[in-house]
């Protein structure tokens, strides 16, 4: 199999109206309806010359074209499968140190097959998931709601008592680990 050299590459949002006709196909075939039958081919000059494109594919193609007809620049990066600590805090957004102390904490597993510690992508795109979803849950749980009629300090009471219950929670989850 031959491949083409494995470097980053940006693409520029040109021609968007040539796209736009693309985009209304990938995304009418994106429906629940579709998502057990769904099948996507790409066809080459000859008869019967087609290959099957895969779900994930056809996800990554719609969300590529997404970008570009929102004036966006698309870059693709080949990753390793494997990632150095700092790779790792780039990818997360946070230090390098907070990434030790994650894996020291079992938050997130490392290998080491010499001096350095190795994290799998894997592993290290399943915490961001993880986080997101713990973000989402405090958000949610600190909801008060809130009508126009409400006394605005009330509604900062309010408030005020749902962070303190949040922390409260974050609190005993640390003292249980």
């Amino acid at each position: 199999m031959a491949t083409a050299q494995l470097t980053e590459q940006t693409y520029l949002p040109e021609q968007v109206e040539n796209l736009e006709r693309f985009h209304d196909f990938l995304a009418s075939h994106v429906a629940p309806n579709h998502a057990s039958t769904a099948r996507y081919m790409l066809t080459g000059p000859k008869a019967h010359d087609q290959v099957e494109v895969p779900a994930e594919m056809h996800r990554v193609l719609l969300q590529v074209v997404e970008a570009l007809l929102a004036g966006k620049a698309v870059t693709v990066a080949p990753r390793s499968m494997t990632l150095t600590t700092q790779q790792a805090a780039d990818l997360l957004n946070i230090s390098r140190p907070t990434v030790v102390k994650l894996i020291e904490d079992g938050e997130i597993p490392c290998e080491r097959p010499g001096h350095r510690r190795q994290l799998r992508l894997s592993d290290v795109l399943e915490y961001r998931e993880r986080r997101r979803q713990q973000q989402y849950e405090t958000l949610f749980s600190s909801e008060v709601p809130v009508d126009e009629d409400d006394d605005p300090q009330a509604v900062l009471e309010a408030l005020k008592e749902a962070r303190h219950a949040v922390a409260a929670k974050r609190r005993a989850r640390a003292a249980a680990l």
